[in-house]
């Protein structure tokens, strides 16, 4: 069965003290509105499992979902624009990066771009603060209907090319209307899942 079918949410924290004791997981990221509560509700398969909002920066909290055998999807705060207030953002800020520098069970990153505008700004600071941490990340081009054929293809080439000198990244086009690029977010999954143990020993 695939990996993410059985999803059931676990909890919500707010602060790193009560984030809950784990053996491995995926955590998915993203600039507000690229799409990344519709990628998570698509590959579960569930219509409300994350919640979707036209309003940028409505998922303000570290959200846990139990994929079974103690491994686990993790929805993280989206970066960038939010109609928050400044000291609200700024915690957000800070949870997000000392999660992702400090998380000893996570395998790997799943971060979601909309593929009519990928690899803007936000998008270069958090793929290079990640990549320190050694563990790999794999891109969703989401929203992919929205382009033509020949405009997937052209998009996945141009940002494989950017990304060619970080063998760590991997990239694909993905649509939630379509329910494309399912099967190959799995293969991912399971493959970090699988090696899971296997970071360096100086990684944290």
């Amino acid at each position: 069965m695939p990996i993410f079918q059985n999803a059931s949410f676990y909890t919500t924290v707010n602060h790193l003290k009560d984030l809950p004791p784990t053996l491995a997981e995926v955590a998915f990221v993203g600039r507000s509105n690229a799409g990344k509560s519709s990628a998570i509700n698509t590959l579960t398969n569930r219509t409300r499992l994350a919640y979707v909002s036209k309003t940028p920066g409505r998922t303000q909290h570290i959200n846990f979902f139990d994929l079974g055998n103690e491994r686990y999807l993790v929805d993280l705060p989206g970066y960038g624009y939010a109609q928050v207030p400044e000291p609200v953002r700024a915690h957000w800020v800070e949870l997000l990066g000392r999660y992702l520098a400090t998380r000893q069970s996570l395998v790997g990153l799943m971060l979601i771009m909309d593929s009519r505008h990928p690899l803007k700004e936000l998008d270069w600071r958090m793929l290079e603060f990640f990549l320190g941490t050694g563990r790999p990340v794999h891109i969703l081009l989401s929203k992919a209907d929205k382009l033509s054929r020949q405009e997937q293809a052209k998009t996945l080439k141009e940002v494989r090319a950017e990304l060619s000198a970080y063998p760590q990244v991997s990239v694909q086009l993905f649509s939630s209307l379509k329910k494309s690029g399912c099967e190959e977010v799995e293969r991912v999954v399971e493959g970090w899942f699988g090696g899971q143990g296997t970071l360096p020993p100086d990684a944290v």
